[in-house]
């Protein structure tokens, strides 16, 4: 997927820091300082044979903004530096991401292996849609490697996990699971929203591609939809090649803001990080509160690995109110600051109820095994005040 870019600059010497607000630029003839937004639907070329060198992929450069255009080729190569990746490739969305990676690598007949651990679509997707074209899927229940090495079959491609998981943030082992999945013959993908390459690169332990939802974190904000696929070239030219057919593309417009968030990704992690372990450390001396998860804590049955593989807890917080849906949605209703929202990784401080949300369309079976319960809440803490924080969940917890 070679787009022609190359801003002239060894990028291989800069910190994390420098690649978020540097790396990928390209300066037009009018020498912007920001990286400038093209809204084109198409390029013109210089004469007939550019453009069917263009179109054949014997020249590199720009053709129809589906799966070429400048602004998003910056935020590609800006995500793939920050990741350390060789390729990225920039999707509609978190979940489309997802379904060009599937759509690329697998075919009918092939399997999947996954962590029950994941978000409520991603289950969808694997367990009621996929089967349609027969790529089936094997869900794993248990989290330990063993689980995860005992559900593989000889049809098995790819083995998908989030670390840490949506919503009870639980942890997996990165390096382990790639070696299982690589003595299976399998890839290991990773998605990496709740933590973003500012608190873990899982593609240095081991994992083949990672997955973002840019719609989380890598934006910041809650401005815009987006999302990508990271890793070997190899693997994400399949998945660009899928993409420039099928067109589940990220919009300039949408990759100009996501690269404006990254310009602050690392500022904001370590902030919203810092603020989650202090309301995650206040919630665990709440009488109304049956249990935390959060990985920052002692408590965490992975805070060991997870403090191997991450730089910090991160953002996201859940907690067991006692009670059934009735005590969690009071917790909910008497919210005056906190949003009322499924979104996550905004800078304003978001509440759920995972179990008539985010994971309301799976059965509630599947709940179950997830160990998604009724009186379960998760809290996606932003950059407000933590006494605020704290005084606002106060209130619904009397």
């Amino acid at each position: 997927m070679d787009t022609g870019l190359d801003t002239g600059l060894d990028t291989s010497g800069w910190s994390f820091d420098t690649l978020a607000v540097r790396a990928g630029q390209e300066r037009s003839q009018f020498g912007e300082h920001s990286e400038a937004l093209y809204l084109t639907s198409s390029f013109v070329f210089e004469n007939a044979a550019q453009a069917a060198a263009r179109f054949s992929g014997a020249e590199p450069g720009n053709v129809y903004a589906r799966f070429t255009n400048p602004t998003v080729t910056t935020m590609q190569e800006r995500l793939a530096a920050l990741e350390g990746a060789e390729g990225c490739v920039a999707t509609a969305s978190g979940m489309a991401a997802i379904l060009s990676t599937v759509m690329a690598l697998m075919k009918s007949g092939e399997h999947i292996v996954a962590s029950r651990s994941i978000f409520g679509a991603t289950q969808q997707l694997f367990g009621n849609i996929l089967p349609r074209f027969g790529v089936d899927t094997s869900f794993v229940d248990q989290g330990t490697v063993e689980a995860f090495r005992a559900a593989l079959r000889p049809t098995t491609k790819l083995v998908f996990i989030e670390t840490p998981s949506n919503p009870l943030t639980e942890v997996f082992d990165i390096a382990a699971l790639a070696g299982v999945a690589h003595a299976g013959g399998a890839l290991l993908v990773v998605d990496n929203c709740f933590c973003t390459p500012a608190l873990q690169r899982p593609l240095q332990l081991g994992a083949d591609l990672v997955i973002h939802s840019g719609t989380k974190y890598l934006d910041g904000q809650g401005r815009v939809l987006g999302g990508a696929v990271c890793g070997a070239q190899v693997l994400t030219e399949e998945v660009f090649k899928f993409l420039r057919t099928a067109g589940p593309t990220l919009s300039p417009f949408n990759a100009w803001v996501i690269l404006k968030g990254l310009e602050t990704l690392s500022v904001r992690m370590q902030a919203q990080s810092a603020n989650a372990l202090q309301l995650a450390q206040w919630l665990e001396a709440q009488p109304r509160v049956a249990r935390v998860y959060y990985p920052g804590l002692a408590s965490h049955p992975q805070h060991a690995l997870a403090m191997r593989q991450q730089t910090s807890g991160g953002a996201i917080v859940s907690f067991e109110v006692k009670g059934d849906r009735e005590a969690a949605w009071r917790v909910v209703d008497n919210c005056r600051l906190l949003s009322i929202t499924a979104n996550l990784g905004d800078t304003k401080t978001t509440i759920t109820h995972p179990a008539s949300t985010t994971h309301g369309r799976i059965s509630p079976e599947a709940r179950a095994a997830s160990g998604i319960g009724e009186g379960l809440l998760r809290i996606a803490v932003g950059l407000e005040s933590q006494a605020d924080l704290q005084a606002d969940l106060a209130r619904g917890l009397r």
